[in-house]
């Protein structure tokens, strides 16, 4: 099979089919990965059977979920643990979102600067990928980008949420490991209550451990679990440790108990029940994805039964079952 990488650099590279991409993902190259990851957030219908295909070679990756409030430095510590990982012999993969361009529609870069960096020292891929208006933290192609990663042989994979609010958790639906991050001196014991992440963290990290603020959030956040404000899902009692992502302070701490946490979810079984729950909410956002664009493609018919609703003539319940041809008793 003829290279990906079939171009002329004096001319434009021709489009390369995206099944013929699948076995040049499987052999890691970064421009097939790169480019399967772009047809999986733009959507294209041709990519559709490729990325069935590399779903099949998935499984293997440990993914860990960095969320937590804005401004808590959580590109720092994902550019640090890139560093980290990559020494312990890691094939590093990261999924970045950012919240999209009011404009553009683009993502928002911020501080993606100094992620990039530690990523091109350590030959780490990173992906940026924008929201476009989705809530939850992620972006809608996130798992597809995550298993073009997973299937090209990275193992650990970094998702890196927006700042999350109150219901912007699905990150615990994509993930084997979440970390919740915070910062020290903002509150964060009543920031955690409010965001209503305590629940959904198995390790907890404070940024900045050089700050004397560090102990005190430590503490707050360890007197709310103690209050039963952690999982209830597992057996893991989740650890709150204090990280400084510029000085690399507490680490190798952080490091190993993500190495733990790995092997708690496979020695207790809860890694089959947490798969089982990720692929089962896979299937019904695809579900809901296919009813929108169902939807979206009888634009007309939507239009009838939406004026039908508001002049009060049919309600919103017969309305969806008509437009998706079930009989009016479901």
């Amino acid at each position: 099979m003829t290279s990906v990488a079939r171009f002329d650099r004096a001319k434009r590279p021709t489009y390369v089919p995206s099944l013929e991409l699948v076995p040049e993902v499987l052999a890691g190259s970064r421009l097939a990965i790169a480019r399967m990851i772009s047809r999986a957030e733009g959507n294209y219908a041709e990519a559709t059977a490729a990325l069935a295909e590399i779903y099949k070679h998935t499984g293997k990756a440990h993914i860990i979920g960095i969320t937590g409030v804005p401004g808590a430095g959580k590109s720092t510590l994902v550019a640090s643990l890139i560093k980290a990982l990559t020494l312990e012999g890691h094939k590093v993969g990261v999924v970045a979102i950012d919240p999209s361009s009011p404009f553009s529609g683009g993502a928002i870069l911020g501080d993606r600067v100094r992620m990039n960096d530690a990523a091109e020292a350590n030959q780490a891929f990173v992906r940026s990928m924008a929201t476009r208006g989705h809530l939850g933290g992620l972006a809608p192609s996130t798992l597809q980008a995550v298993d073009v990663l997973d299937a090209a042989g990275y193992s650990p994979i970094i998702i890196e949420t927006v700042g999350v609010g109150q219901d912007e958790v699905e990150i615990v639906t994509a993930a084997h490991t979440v970390v919740v991050l915070s910062a020290p001196g903002l509150g964060d014991d009543i920031q955690a209550i409010k965001a209503g992440i305590l629940e959904i963290a198995d390790i907890h990290v404070v940024s900045k451990a050089d700050k004397p603020e560090a102990a005190a959030t430590v503490a707050a956040i360890k007197g709310m679990l103690a209050l039963g404000g952690g999982t209830t899902h597992s057996t893991w009692g989740s650890p709150v440790l204090a990280v400084s992502s510029v000085s690399g302070e507490h680490m190798e701490s952080l490091q190993a108990t993500l190495r733990n946490h790995w092997k708690h979810l496979q020695d207790s079984g809860e890694f089959a029940a947490r798969e089982r729950n990720n692929c089962r909410t896979r299937i019904f956002n695809m579900a809901r994805h296919l009813f929108q664009q169902q939807f979206d493609a009888g634009a007309n018919d939507l239009e009838q039964h939406l004026q039908a609703v508001v002049r009060r003539e049919s309600d919103p319940r017969t309305a969806a079952n008509v437009l998706l041809g079930w009989n009016q008793e479901r």
